[in-house]
C-alpha cells in the first residue's frame, strides 16, 4: 500500500487550494449549507474519474495528454493544448492571489507585492524537484496535514449544528446559486489533475502481467478515495465553518480577507484568524508544486516538446500574475475574490475537454483490453461528464445572455467562439480514435554501420587543467585516424575584447607559449596540430566561427567543471557550442 500510495495525494491538493476556499467561502456565507451536497457529488466525481486517469496510465503507459496526441489530430490535439494552458493558467491565478493574500495577513504584507513575490516560488519548486518525487509526496503531505489541522480547530471553534449540516447533502439548485455551484465543481474536479495523475501513477514500479497492473489499479483506487475524501473533508469544512459563522449572521463573503478579519470576533479567539492564514499559505504553496508538474506533463503529451522547468514554470506563473496585478491595479483589493471565482469557473468550463476524451479512452478495448470499463462504469462516467456538460451550458446561457442583452452587438464575439467551442465539444465525442501504436524502437541493423573516419579535429583549450584530458582523447583519435589537430584558445580578458589582436599582456604572451609547446610536443610524437589563438567577448562565437571555416569531423572539449550559477557568471561554452555546429562533439573529464 505504502509503495503505491503518494500520487493521488499529489493529485488531492488541487481539491483544496485556494480557488476551492474562495468558492467554498462564497457558497457557504451565501447559501447556508444549502450547496454542500454539490461538494459531496463533485468529490464522488472526482474520485470516479482520477480512478479512470489513474487505470489509463497504469494499463497503457500513457498519460491522459499522449493518449489525445495519439489518438486525435494535430489541429485537434493543439486546440485541447490551448484550452488545458488556459486552465493551468486559471489555476495558478487563484494560487498567486491566495499566496498573497496569506503573505498581507500573517505579516501585512502589501498584496501587490505579495503577488510578485509569488514568481519566486518558482525556485522552490525547482530545488525540491533535485531530491526525487518521494520528497515531495512527503512535503505535500506535511501541507496537507497542516490546512486540516488548522480546519478541524476552526470547526471545534464554530460549533456546527449537525442536523443543519445534513440537511446541506439534500439536492438544491437554482439560477441565483448556479454561478457558484459550477464554481465549485470546476475547483473540485479540476481538468488538469487528470493529466497530472495519469502520468504520476507511472512512477511506480508496476509489473507487465495482467495480474500486476490490477494489483496497481487496486492500490492506487484506494489511494485515491484516502486522498480525495481527506479533500472533501478540508472543502467541507470551509463551507461549514462559512456558513455556521458567516451565513447565521447574514454576512455575505466578498473576499477573503474579510473572512480571516471577523473570525475573531465571531468566534472569540484570534487563534481562529491566525490558523485560517496559515493553511491558505500552506494551500497556495502545495497547489504551486502540483500545478508545475501538470504544466510540464500537458506540454510533453500534448506538443511532445519539453521545455526546461525552471522557463515552463516562469511563463505559467507570468501568465496568472499579470491578470493579478492589473485586477489589484484597475479594480482594487477588494475585487481579488471574484477573480479567483471567475478563474474556477473557467476550469469547470474546460473540464469536459478532459473528462470526455478520458471516459472514452478508458472504455477502448483496443487501448485498455480487459482492463476497459465495465458497463457500470461507462454508465456512471458518461453520466458524470453529461451532468458537467449541462451545468456549464446553462451557466453560459445564462452568462452570455446577460452580457449580450446590454450590447447586442457583442454577440458577433459570443457566437463564433461558442460554435467553435461545441465543434470540438462534439468531434472529440464522436470521431472515429486513431488505434494504439506501440512505442517500441526499431532495431538498427548492425551490420550496416560504419566506423567514422576523422580526418580534422577541433580541440577548444581554455588554459586550464581540463585541457590535459581533451589533448589525451584528441591525440589519441588522431593516431588511429592520422587526423590533424586544430586547437583553438580564446582570449576573453578585458583588454582582448577592447583591443582583438593588438592585445599583448604578460597572461596573453604566456598563453601562446604553453600552447606552443604542446603543439611541439605533439609533432615530436608525430601527431600533426595547427594553434589559433583568437580574441572576442564570447568564445562560443570565436569557435563556432572558425569551425565554420574549418569544417571538423569532431570536437573534442573539456568539461568546464562547474554548472549552476556559476554557468551564469562563467559561461557554458559546450552546450552553447553543440546547438551551433552540426558537428559531433566528445566532452571529457579529468579521470579520477
Amino acid at each position: 500500500m505504502f509503495a503505491f500510495s503518494g500520487p493521488a495525494y499529489l493529485v488531492s491538493v488541487g481539491y483544496m487550494d485556494p480557488g476551492n476556499w474562495a468558492t467554498d467561502l462564497a457558497g457557504g456565507s451565501a447559501f447556508g449549507y444549502r450547496l454542500l451536497w454539490i461538494l459531496v457529488l463533485s468529490n464522488l466525481m472526482a474520485i470516479l474519474l482520477q480512478t479512470l486517469a489513474a487505470r489509463l496510465g497504469i494499463v497503457s503507459g500513457r498519460d491522459l495528454a499522449q493518449a489525445c496526441r495519439e489518438a486525435y489530430s494535430r489541429p485537434v490535439c493543439n486546440a485541447l493544448w490551448i484550452l488545458c494552458e488556459i486552465a493551468i493558467a486559471a489555476c495558478d491565478l487563484a494560487e498567486v492571489l491566495g499566496a498573497a493574500i496569506a503573505l498581507h495577513l500573517l505579516f501585512r504584507l502589501p498584496l501587490l507585492a505579495g503577488v510578485l513575490l509569488t514568481a519566486c516560488d518558482t525556485i522552490l519548486v525547482l530545488w525540491l524537484s533535485r531530491y526525487g518525487i518521494r520528497l515531495i509526496e512527503a512535503v505535500i503531505l506535511a501541507l496537507i496535514t497542516i490546512i486540516t489541522g488548522c480546519f478541524l480547530v476552526e470547526l471545534a471553534f464554530a460549533h456546527p449544528v449537525m442536523r443543519e449540516v445534513i440537511s446541506g447533502i439534500v439536492p438544491r439548485i437554482d439560477s441565483a446559486s448556479l454561478y457558484i455551484a459550477v464554481s465549485i465543481i470546476g475547483a473540485t474536479v479540476m481538468p488538469h489533475n487528470f493529466y497530472l495523475h495519469s502520468a504520476l501513477v507511472q512512477t511506480r514500479r508496476i509489473g507487465r502481467t495482467d495480474a500486476d497492473r490490477r494489483e496497481a489499479c487496486r492500490f492506487n483506487l484506494i489511494d485515491s478515495c484516502v486522498a480525495l475524501n481527506g479533500a472533501l473533508i478540508v472543502n467541507g469544512a470551509i463551507l461549514v465553518l462559512a456558513a455556521a459563522v458567516f451565513f447565521k449572521q447574514h454576512i455575505a463573503v466578498t473576499e477573503i480577507e474579510q473572512a480571516h478579519e471577523l473570525l475573531t470576533p465571531l468566534l472569540g479567539t484570534t487563534m481562529a484568524s491566525v490558523l485560517f492564514a496559515i493553511a491558505l499559505l500552506a494551500s497556495g504553496q502545495s497547489s504551486t508544486l502540483t500545478g508545475t508538474f501538470a504544466g510540464q506533463i500537458v506540454m510533453e503529451g500534448f506538443l511532445n516538446l519539453r521545455m526546461v522547468p525552471w522557463l515552463r514554470r516562469l511563463l505559467t506563473r507570468a501568465l496568472a500574475i499579470i491578470p493579478a496585478v492589473l485586477t489589484i491595479l484597475i479594480a482594487g483589493e477588494k475585487a481579488t475574490l471574484s477573480l479567483i471565482i471567475l478563474s474556477q469557473v473557467v476550469l469547470s468550463m474546460q473540464l469536459p475537454f478532459a473528462v470526455i476524451p478520458l471516459v472514452r479512452f478508458t472504455g477502448d478495448r483496443r487501448r485498455m483490453g480487459d482492463f476497459a470499463n465495465r458497463p457500470w462504469v461507462a454508465i456512471l462516467s458518461w453520466a458524470a461528464s453529461g451532468l458537467i456538460l449541462a451545468l456549464n451550458f446553462w451557466l453560459a446561457w445564462n452568462m452570455s445572455r446577460d452580457w449580450i442583452a446590454a450590447s447586442p452587438w457583442r454577440i458577433a464575439v459570443v457566437a463564433p467562439v461558442m460554435l467553435a467551442l461545441t465543434g470540438l465539444l462534439a468531434w472529440i465525442s464522436l470521431a472515429k480514435l486513431r488505434a494504439p501504436h506501440e512505442h517500441a524502437p526499431a532495431s538498427p541493423l548492425l551490420g550496416d554501420l560504419r566506423e567514422p573516419v576523422y580526418r580534422r579535429i577541433l580541440v577548444p583549450l581554455d588554459h586550464s587543467e581540463h585541457d590535459r584530458a581533451a589533448i589525451a582523447h584528441a591525440a589519441a583519435m588522431a593516431r588511429r585516424h592520422g587526423a590533424v589537430l586544430h586547437f583553438v584558445h580564446v582570449e576573453e580578458g578585458a583588454t582582448s575584447q577592447l583591443y582583438g589582436a593588438l592585445s599583448s599582456t604578460a597572461e596573453i604572451q604566456a598563453g601562446e607559449k604553453y600552447f606552443q609547446s604542446i603543439v611541439e610536443s605533439l609533432a615530436a610524437q608525430g601527431i600533426q596540430a595547427e594553434l589559433s589563438i583568437l580574441h572576442g567577448r564570447t568564445p562560443k562565437d570565436e569557435i563556432v566561427k572558425l569551425a565554420r571555416e574549418i569544417r571538423p569531423d569532431l570536437v573534442v572539449m573539456g568539461a568546464h567543471g562547474h554548472r549552476g550559477i556559476k554557468d551564469l557568471i562563467f559561461g557554458n561554452t559546450i552546450n552553447a557550442l553543440r546547438h551551433e555546429i552540426a558537428t559531433p562533439v566528445l566532452v571529457v573529464g579529468e579521470e579520477e
